[in-house]
């Protein structure tokens, strides 16, 4: 897509005028609609302006660059290259901090980068093929092959990580990820919720040999990341809702390791 048509087209899927876009960005709205409208040719500073003010992610910014004639700013390092070895002892850490309860971490597409123990603990039972890399999370949980079986409220949780892809994929087109949402739709029930569904407010409920456990989560990224590949990383933890979870988390861990994905 030529520069002016991706600029006007990320603007609007971020609903902001071409004034307020000025001004976020240190420039006049004359010179915004300017560029949007093929009149004026951005500099490779300014296109970085306006890609960081209206919170473009960095592989996108490259393609903006490179539709304007540019070379790419920011580099995309392979995960196990050794120039990003700090990065990757850091999350491991991170993840090694979370047990005895569940964490990961995913790329932009929900592969599954890495794990810790907690969480490969409870892949027990899941079909093998779903566990041949690349593994996709969000496609392990909802695959009737894999945890969906297990989850009680299966489905207000399927809604849940459906309607998150669905707005990931909002905010930032993805072609992969569109496919993978329409893959995923096929598992998840059409019929309507319950009227008690509180939306994203609602938790994990998986059931393990040790019980049923309640679990919330959170999603963390590398904010002020500079490497295309660091930038798309997100850490999601499974956390215990309540005293039993955490109990039976513990308990879960004390038992030993279990198969890994």
């Amino acid at each position: 897509m030529p520069l002016p048509d991706d600029l006007r087209a990320w603007r609007q899927r971020r609903k902001v005028s071409q004034i307020e876009l000025a001004l976020r960005a240190g420039t006049t709205q004359r010179h915004v609609s300017f560029i949007e409208s093929g009149r004026s040719t951005p500099g490779r500073a300014m296109i970085i302006r306006l890609a960081e003010s209206l919170d473009v992610p960095l592989r996108e910014r490259n393609a903006l660059l490179l539709a304007a004639g540019y070379a790419p700013a920011y580099p995309e390092t392979p995960w196990d290259d050794g120039q990003l070895s700090p990065v990757r002892a850091a999350v491991e850490q991170v993840l090694r901090a979370h047990n005895p309860y569940p964490a990961i971490v995913i790329d932009r597409h929900g592969t599954l980068v890495s794990a810790n123990t907690a969480f490969h603990r409870l892949m027990t039972g899941v079909a093998p093929e779903l566990l041949a890399p690349p593994v996709n999370v969000a496609r392990l949980v909802l695959h009737p092959t894999g945890l969906a079986p297990r989850i009680a409220n299966f489905d207000e949780w399927a809604c849940h990580v459906v309607d998150a892809l669905r707005g990931q994929a909002a905010r930032t087109p993805d072609p992969a990820l569109t496919d993978l949402i329409a893959e995923l739709s096929e598992y998840t029930p059409a019929r309507p919720l319950a009227p008690t569904h509180l939306g994203f407010a609602v938790p994990l409920r998986l059931r393990t040999p040790t019980g049923e456990l309640h679990l919330l989560t959170t999603l963390t990224h590398f904010a002020t990341a500079l490497d295309v590949t660091v930038a798309e990383l997100r850490l999601e933890a499974f956390l215990p809702a309540d005293e039993p979870t955490a109990t039976a988390l513990a308990a879960m861990a004390e038992e030993g390791p279990r198969s890994t994905v």
